[in-house]
């Protein structure tokens, strides 16, 4: 792993070459729609056939003087959708957030606390299609060290950071199966000590390795 991956400079100039300026319609021929479907074509005959809600994810970097970190959540387990799982601070798109920058800037603060002039918004990557037919725009983000986060008990019981390093190691990226709806669906998996992040947040990071580190 090249030494620039911790370094601001490094990400930065990665970033500013390899991620979205603007985030893609739905569909659009340069959309390169990431989901399920990547590593489970049959899927696409099951997805619902009303047009998809829009969402945003802020994948919020930590610049530490000793090397880059992702931070993630843990969704409180009285939530009725996902509980437990690990993931990205975001939601849906409200009619008065202008961008997907907005949704995630918004989604941070109301989910850990995370102020907004703490965050420093690189670009896109590119959108993902959830099985519960959510059209999911990530936002890339620089995040200063020593954010006062309080997060919200009722949608996260935990944040907690991973570094970089980790999650852009190919070799950390494994390919698990379940059976889902009938059918084996392979997905990816992120184990971190005892968290473990699979699905959306997997192929998202997946993605961001694609993005920024693939070419190597």
């Amino acid at each position: 792993m090249s030494a620039a991956l911790g370094t601001r400079l490094g990400l930065a100039e990665r970033a500013a070459k390899h991620l979205r300026r603007e985030p893609p319609g739905f569909l659009e021929p340069r959309c390169d729609l990431k989901g399920d479907h990547a590593l489970n074509p049959s899927t696409w005959a099951s997805l619902p056939e009303a047009q998809p809600r829009h969402a945003a994810v802020l994948v919020p970097i930590v610049e530490h003087e000793d090397g880059a970190c992702v931070l993630l959540t843990e969704r409180a387990s009285g939530l009725r959708n996902h509980s437990g799982q690990i993931a990205f601070p975001g939601g849906r798109m409200d009619p008065e957030d202008e961008t997907a920058i907005d949704t995630a800037l918004r989604e941070a603060e109301e989910e850990i606390g995370l102020p907004r002039n703490y965050v420093s918004p690189l670009g896109y990557l590119d959108a993902y299609l959830s099985s519960s037919n959510y059209f999911v725009l990530p936002v890339v983000a620089l995040v200063r060290p020593g954010a006062p986060l309080l997060p919200n008990p009722e949608e996260v019981a935990d944040v907690f950071e991973v570094p970089l390093s980790f999650l852009m190691d190919e070799a950390n990226h494994e390919l698990h199966a379940r059976h889902w709806r009938g059918a084996l669906r392979q997905y990816y998996a992120m184990p971190f000590g005892r968290r473990y992040i699979w699905g959306v947040t997997a192929g998202i990071l997946r993605n961001m390795y694609e993005r920024l580190y693939a070419h190597d």
